[in-house]
């Protein structure tokens, strides 16, 4: 269950860096607000993850999701460059987090 909210919390985060870019610097309310309202769940979702979570791990996790989400919707929306060693290091920042799901016990007490 604390996995499951490690990668909401992740969703959350990529959620408030696109508010964050169509706010225009804070100068429009409701993606401003889009921004506040993320940034909170986001932060409440991995504070109840770690709960059980490893910090390392957890944290690794969540901003790890936060930038793969944030690239690649960077590259959808807003066609940032998607080369193929852009591509790459995504993957592996990817890579990464799986591989910390996979050798994390569920338990970092």
């Amino acid at each position: 269950m604390n996995w499951i909210l490690l990668v909401v919390a992740g969703v959350f985060e990529v959620a408030w860096a696109v508010c964050m870019k169509y706010s225009c610097g804070f100068t429009k309310l409701l993606p401003s607000i889009g921004t506040v309202v993320a940034m909170g769940l986001s932060v409440l979702l991995l504070a109840l993850a770690l709960k059980s979570l490893p910090l390392g791990t957890a944290y690794a996790v969540w901003t790890g999701i936060g930038t793969v989400g944030a690239a690649v919707t960077g590259i959808i929306l807003w066609g940032e460059s998607a080369t193929f060693w852009r591509i790459l290091c995504l993957v592996m920042i990817l890579s990464g987090i799986i591989g910390l799901k996979l050798l994390t016990p569920e338990s970092g007490q």
